[in-house]
């Protein structure tokens, strides 16, 4: 399986860009029309700078999919939602303008008027004329926010949905289950479902992507709901021991991780991933320099038994032309994941 992308972390940050914007969008609605809104959550969600949800969302939409000078125009549905976040940004600036105006500018207006002794009626006048058109203004631009808001989570799911294949994307999905059936409105199974052909595929999808890139504790409770909606055991069982294994390496229960390996390698032979038997060599094979005591020469005979075992000609390094990085560099030194 292929790891995850650029495109992959780019994505995933986006939905959780959205997610965090949508929550406060829904948020600042319900706070407005009970009178409790403050200025503060206004700023949270919209404004000029990176300290706004909003903002930060537009500017990763733009830079992912607007396409650069000579560059690749964006596929429609990318485009599409790109127009739809811009949208949504415009929109929530007009209700922070119309709100400021209310809860900021007008108490100070008044303020300076009852202090008496200044004249300008004519100009206090007109302040307050603008003052009383902010006021209808600002539910206009609500109810804007929420419609385009709405627009832009159906667009959401579209391109969601365009990147169904992406492991990464079920992995964050599955992860934020809660918030993702909350800002969605929609029983997460069903919505898992639109997105990678079923639920059970997509927590598949996301078992083997925390496999590939190194997250054996996280792929178990995946692995497990994915058997609860119907995947196979002859599928899930080979992978459940992996995972087991591994995690056992990285938590320095080599005994477990020994038996959750062989466990593996009986089921899947020499079929299995050549990512995973390469983690599973390379981590193995250093089981010399990490075991000791009295147990120590019946672990290394086994650990010698499997490295065999699991030896091919492609093996060598495939740890790291696989997965560069923070997992080779865990499996090696034996430190736990995460």
């Amino acid at each position: 399986m292929a790891g995850p992308t650029a495109p992959d972390f780019q994505l995933v940050r986006i939905v959780r860009e959205f997610l965090l914007a949508s929550r406060l969008l829904l948020r600042v609605a319900r706070r407005f029309r009970s009178g409790e809104l403050t200025w503060a959550e206004v700023q949270e969600l919209v404004g000029n700078d990176e300290a706004s949800s909003l903002f930060r969302l537009k500017e990763s939409t733009h830079a992912l999919f607007r396409p650069r000078r000579g560059g690749a125009p964006a596929m429609c549905r990318e485009a599409l939602f790109d127009l739809a976040v811009g949208s949504l940004f415009h929109e929530a600036m007009k209700f922070r303008e119309n709100f400021y105006q209310r809860a900021i500018y007008g108490p100070r207006v008044r303020a300076l008027r009852q202090r008496g002794g200044i004249g300008a009626d004519d100009l206090f006048r007109e302040f307050e004329r603008i003052l009383a058109a902010s006021l209808m203004r600002v539910e206009e631009a609500l109810q804007e926010m929420e419609t385009i808001f709405v627009q832009t989570r159906d667009e959401c799911r579209a391109l969601m949905r365009a990147h169904g294949g992406s492991g990464l994307l079920a992995r964050f999905l599955v992860g934020h289950a809660g918030e993702v059936a909350e800002v969605f409105e929609e029983e997460i199974d069903l919505l898992l479902g639109a997105i990678h052909g079923s639920a059970a595929a997509a927590y598949l999808l996301a078992a083997r992507s925390n496999l590939d890139s190194g997250f054996f504790g996280e792929a178990l409770p995946c692995l497990d709901a994915a058997a609860e909606r119907g995947v196979a055991e002859s599928e899930i069982g080979p992978l459940r021991f992996f995972a087991a294994g591994m995690q056992a390496y990285l938590e320095a229960r080599y005994g477990d991780a020994l038996e959750g390996v062989e466990a593996w390698l009986d089921r899947v032979g020499t079929e299995g991933i050549e990512s995973h038997r390469a983690l599973a060599r390379s981590a193995l094979s250093r089981l010399d320099q990490l075991v000791c005591g009295p147990e120590a020469p019946d672990l290394l005979r086994r650990a010698r038994v499997l490295t065999e075992r699991l030896a091919s000609p492609d093996a060598t390094d495939a740890v790291d032309r696989a997965r560069p990085g923070e997992t080779s560099r865990r499996i090696r030194s034996g430190r736990p994941a995460g």
